[in-house]
């Protein structure tokens, strides 16, 4: 039988686990942490529910990705690094997190990205450790062996249409250089080839749809929308539950064995913060009691910055611009809705490619977003509004993988509904500058193979004039932005290091009963989209959550 939510007095709740948070993580916490029936969850979504149409379209992820129903829209403060601009952050707000709003892609990094996890104290962490759980979460359409898993949750899918100005990209990627590599997230990431998505019969497959969905029906899984955490509650160094407000409604949940957080790179530290965890010369001026210090939380602050480099092509060409209005959309609209084909059915990029930009490197170094589109780079660059230009273009996007530059996630005040202080330093490391300017070079190299003669008329942007690596530079502080993958902020580690908020169990260190499992516990970026990982983490720490509850009852 399963077992009952108790009331505990006073109108608050009793569950044996609260998750803050339903993206990503916590909706494959909610569906792990009950589906054996032991235990009850609470499982508290800030956001609303998923039932914006954009949400399940998968070229929805251009409006979802300014549309504040069901996003933070968070803004960064003015960032001195990037032309003293403030950057504006999506990070989805409804049910399935930044997985109902993302650019559907699908990608794992290298190998070694864990392989370093575990050399930085993250036991347990290195890829052997983690590759099992890539594969209980994938259910992949085409690849199924040693390494990749075909009936898990998330279904992966390659798209159902290839355009052809992409084909000719793949095409000039080999060209250049770059062999083609139809499973990046196999033996090696170097290469080039189409993305794969988190796509299913033409939907998108959010967590939410992958996890939670299937949950939700379960005696002992309650879900609260419009829930906004505002606290974490103690007894001493023990988390007991966590107080929400709910439309105006303060309510007090109690959990009887943890409570998870599961918030992300920007919620977590935040409430981390918010409920007296963190630097105390944060929360002190706050008026904030410390209830443990721990000077890492809202600090290693990493994020891929992305800059694109923009061609026209030439008159007759036919790129997703002008697929995107008047009869063609419609077009495209009627073929999607009887086909769930089409411009509808397509990721945020087509194209993905992995170089090494300079001899003895490991590993790709910069990755590619390539795309047979041109944004509006003014709107993209000021506010990051995704809208295409009218005329053909093609979008050949570099971003730097590792990045050593590190920013900071901060409260600036204690009320929970203010949006914290959010400082990304991109560029501050010179690392950083050095391999984002070959990157564009390599972008360049691409668009002058002869596969891409017959499309390309000229270099838009950043133009020809732009040659030399100090104007390159300056270029690309100017106009790139965030790629959307925040990590880091409550970085796991050993409990000597200060920068560390969690250890490799995701427990915050010096509580009892309460963990971290999000993209914020990456120690360190991975060397791809975030979004995968993200879900590997929750999956790995469910089945921890779950022998901590047995070692406790055999005890």
């Amino acid at each position: 039988m399963s077992p009952q939510v108790k009331h505990s007095g006073s109108g608050s709740v009793e569950f044996d686990y609260i998750i803050i948070g339903a993206g990503s993580a916590g909706c494959v916490l909610a569906n792990r942490l009950t589906e054996d029936g032991s235990a009850t969850v609470l499982l508290l979504e800030a956001g609303g529910k998923d039932t914006n149409p954009m949400i399940h379209i998968p070229v929805g992820y251009s409006q979802t990705l300014k549309d504040p129903k069901v996003n933070w829209l968070y803004e960064t403060d003015e960032d001195p690094s990037s032309g003293g601009r403030p950057h504006v952050w999506p990070r989805g707000k409804v049910l399935g997190g930044s997985s109902s709003i993302n650019g559907l892609l699908y990608v794992r990094g290298q190998a070694a990205d864990y392989d370093q996890w575990a050399q930085l104290g993250c036991a347990g962490w290195s890829y052997s450790d983690v590759l099992p759980y890539f594969k209980r979460a994938e259910g992949n359409e085409r690849l199924s062996d040693d390494l990749h898993g075909s009936d898990g949750p998330l279904n992966v899918s390659d798209p159902a249409d290839h355009h052809p100005i992409s084909d000719a990209c793949i095409a000039a990627g080999v060209e250049a250089g770059i062999p083609f590599n139809n499973d990046v997230n196999g033996e090696s990431q170097d290469g080039i080839s189409y993305f794969q998505m988190t796509v299913k019969n033409g939907r998108r497959w959010s967590a939410a749809m992958a996890y939670l969905r299937p949950a939700l029906n379960r005696p002992n899984l309650k879900l609260e929308i419009n829930a906004q955490a505002e606290r974490i509650t103690f007894d001493g160094k023990r988390a007991t539950g966590v107080r929400y407000n709910q439309k105006g409604v303060v309510v007090e949940a109690k959990a009887r064995r943890e409570v998870i957080l599961a918030g992300g790179a920007v919620n977590s530290p935040q409430l981390l913060e918010l409920s007296g965890i963190g630097d105390p010369e944060v929360l002190k001026p706050l008026g904030i009691d410390v209830v443990q210090a721990l000077p890492g939380v809202g600090t290693n602050l990493q994020d891929h910055y992305v800059v694109s480099a923009q061609f026209r092509l030439k008159p007759g060409c036919l790129s997703v611009n002008e697929l995107s209005r008047g009869w063609r959309l419609v077009r495209e609209a009627a073929r999607y809705a009887v086909t769930r084909k089409g411009l509808l059915a397509l990721s945020a990029a087509h194209i993905q490619a992995y170089v090494r930009t300079r001899p003895g490197l490991a590993g790709p170094d910069v990755q590619f977003h390539i795309l047979p589109a041109t944004m509006d780079v003014e709107k993209l660059t000021l506010h990051q509004v995704m809208e295409l230009e009218r005329t053909p273009g093609l979008t050949i996007a570099p971003c730097q993988l590792r990045p050593e530059s590190r920013g900071t996630i901060h409260l600036r005040t204690a009320n929970p509904f203010d949006h914290p202080s959010i400082k990304p330093n991109y560029l501050s490391a010179q690392v950083d500058c050095d391999t984002i300017v070959a990157g564009m070079r390599w972008g360049r190299k691409i668009a002058a193979q002869p596969a891409l003669a017959p499309y390309i008329d000229h270099e838009q942007l950043p133009g020809a004039a732009v040659e030399t690596d100090a104007d390159m530079l300056a270029f690309i502080r100017e106009s790139g932005s965030t790629i959307y993958h925040p990590v880091g902020t409550c970085a796991m580690g050993r409990a000597d290091d200060p920068r560390s908020v969690v250890g490799p169990d995701c427990r915050v260190h010096g509580i009892d009963g309460l963990r971290v499992v999000d993209a914020s516990v990456m120690p360190r970026l991975v060397s791809g989209n975030t979004n995968a990982p993200t879900i590997m983490i929750a999956e790995k720490a469910s089945d921890m959550i779950r022998a901590a509850a047995r070692k406790a009852v055999a005890a």
